[in-house]
């Protein structure tokens, strides 16, 4: 990520691992979660993103499906936007305990724009689930 043009100032949480969602038979996911200053269009950050993932031989089969790496944008600046190729904020993220426990690490103070929760009070609100530090 540091060497996308663009991009800089990048911050990473702990790593975290999570059993996949939706459950099936896939092993254990590891998360992150990055936090940087970018001047890079959201659509433009995204695109960049997938071909990282390609580089590292991400294949795209079915939805859900396990992979080797899977990079999205969760927020962008707090931007709040719904179009065909990308919703911002991430229209799962705040459901997610993988999602929300890296993200506390690189943002504590990190509010939902749309909602207006902050990802404590998101944290606090989420069913007990299986994220531990690694």
């Amino acid at each position: 990520m540091a060497a996308l043009d663009g991009v800089s100032r990048v911050c990473r949480s702990r790593w975290f691992s999570s059993a996949p969602v939706p459950p099936s038979g896939q092993p254990r996911y590891v998360n992150g979660v990055l936090r940087a200053e970018c001047l890079l269009a959201p659509g433009v950050l995204l695109a960049a993103l997938q071909s990282i993932e390609d580089a590292a031989g991400r294949e795209r089969s079915v939805p859900d499906a396990a992979r080797t790496l899977d990079l999205d944008v969760i927020d962008a600046g707090g931007l709040v936007r719904e179009d065909a190729d990308l919703t911002l904020p991430h229209p799962r993220a705040h459901l997610r305990g993988f999602v929300l426990r890296p993200l506390r690490d690189v943002a504590p103070d990190w509010v939902h724009p749309a909602s207006g929760i902050s990802v404590h009070a998101l944290l606090a609100a989420l069913a007990a689930d299986d994220t531990v530090p690694l």
